[in-house]
């Protein structure tokens, strides 16, 4: 699943190409997504342009003249930007013509991403946590909340009330880096360890970021190109393997319906 850095990655490679530019045409192929598409797309939004593009956690939003669009990968979606002749290929769902001539599709084969407009906010964006890479989440806050939580620490911080984007493969990576159990309970870690936890969790998201996100199934970027951060992972996936650490056997275990996998030597 495409989780905050491939998110980011996706949206620095689409805004040179659509930023302040006019949507000539926009085509739903098909609508039923996680919500069903606008049944009015083209009327509310050809003729307008994008005056800006930003990230919400995992969401991209584009904002236009009136209103906004916004856009979720789900599952398995992308973005591409492609030329306007390019064949169109199955499960290209929605696709739109710049006036530059660029045109942005968007593909999701299991269809549990959105498209969705909005004349003022959108419902999916309350109640969100702060940003991880803003000066809003640190240690502090981590250490806060937790207090009197019975919670494992990996879903806590996975919690998007709590900070968002974290995913799964991120999360692992960084309880790694902090020596963390991911089944410890949230309410039994000090201060200075959600202190380093937040900082590596920072320069994991940054890290993934600068190399383009993580290449899991299907994931490509704006530019139809993978993203490389899997071939640093420590833990994520590598259930059964030798830690890159200590070269014990790493463990795996399942928690809240995911696969988490740590070292028993390492984290603690």
């Amino acid at each position: 699943m495409p989780e905050l850095p491939e998110v980011e990655t996706t949206l620095r490679g689409i805004e040179p190409a659509i930023a302040g530019q006019v949507i000539r045409r926009i085509k739903v192929h098909q609508g039923s997504l996680r919500w069903p598409v606008n049944a009015n797309l083209a009327q509310l939004v050809e003729g307008q342009t994008i005056t800006h593009l930003s990230r919400r956690a995992k969401y991209l939003l584009m904002q236009l003249e009136h209103g906004s669009m916004l856009v979720h990968l789900g599952m398995s979606g992308s973005l591409r930007i492609v030329q306007a002749n390019t064949q169109l290929r199955k499960h290209d769902h929605i696709e739109m013509q710049m006036s530059n001539g660029s045109t942005v599709r968007f593909h999701d084969p299991r269809r549990f991403g959105c498209w969705l407009w909005s004349e003022g906010a959108h419902q999916q964006l309350a109640h969100l946590g702060p940003e991880p890479l803003s000066e809003d989440f640190n240690g502090h806050r981590l250490y806060q909340l937790s207090r009197k939580r019975k919670v494992a620490v990996k879903p806590f911080i996975m919690d998007n009330k709590i900070v968002v984007g974290v995913g799964n493969i991120y999360a692992s990576e960084a309880l790694f880096r902090s020596g963390i159990r991911p089944d410890r309970g949230a309410g039994n870690i000090s201060l200075q360890r959600y202190i380093e936890l937040a900082g590596h969790i920072k320069e994991v998201l940054a890290a993934a970021i600068v190399q383009g996100g993580t290449t899991l199934r299907d994931f490509v970027n704006g530019n139809g190109e993978p993203g490389y951060f899997q071939q640093t992972l420590a833990v994520y996936g590598r259930g059964g393997e030798h830690c890159v650490a200590c070269k014990g056997l790493l463990k795996e275990i399942k928690l809240g319906q995911r696969s988490s996998v740590f070292c028993a030597r390492c984290q603690r």
